[in-house]
């Protein structure tokens, strides 16, 4: 049974934005694939999106941190929708860390990967996400955004 005070104390858990190793050159990386948007420009549109909904959007080019944060959102988050970019095909510590994560987890990728070379065709995070969103551009974050509060809202 669902209190008072459970939902509110849902309602401001944070969706966590983990975004991985080389996203922040979005805007000038490879713009044919990725497109010309900034990360700054996509956190923007999260933001907005999750309207009054807490949102902790990070970057990090490190695993280690991506692994940190997890855990973070493991002990204060409502959900996580992850870019882990390259290391979605090679990294078993997020995967690992992402299975002990009770709510949603939504992997996202700019591209779609089964459009592209065959390393990026087998992710390990897809094993153990809710969802999987791909090859929206820049569009398939506020997709997530819109997503995932509406899984949470519907659990709440």
């Amino acid at each position: 049974m669902t209190t008072d005070s459970n939902r509110t104390s849902t309602m401001t858990q944070p969706i966590y934005v983990l975004n991985g190793p080389n996203l922040n050159r979005l805007g000038k990386r490879e713009p044919e694939i990725y497109g010309t948007t900034t990360l700054a420009q996509i956190e923007a549109t999260c933001r907005k999106a999750a309207g009054r909904r807490p949102l902790e959007f990070r970057q990090s080019n490190a695993e280690s941190q991506i692994v940190d944060w997890i855990h973070e959102a493991i002990d204060n988050g409502a959900g996580i929708i992850i870019n882990p970019a390259g290391l979605s095909f090679t990294s078993v510590p997020i995967m690992d860390a992402l299975k002990m994560f009770a709510g949603p987890v939504f992997e996202l990728h700019i591209s779609n990967i089964h459009r592209r070379e065959a390393v990026y065709h087998d992710s390990l995070v897809s094993k153990v996400a809710t969802a999987v969103i791909m090859g929206l551009g820049a569009d398939g974050y506020t997709t997530a955004v819109e997503a995932m509060l509406r899984r949470l809202d519907r659990a709440s």
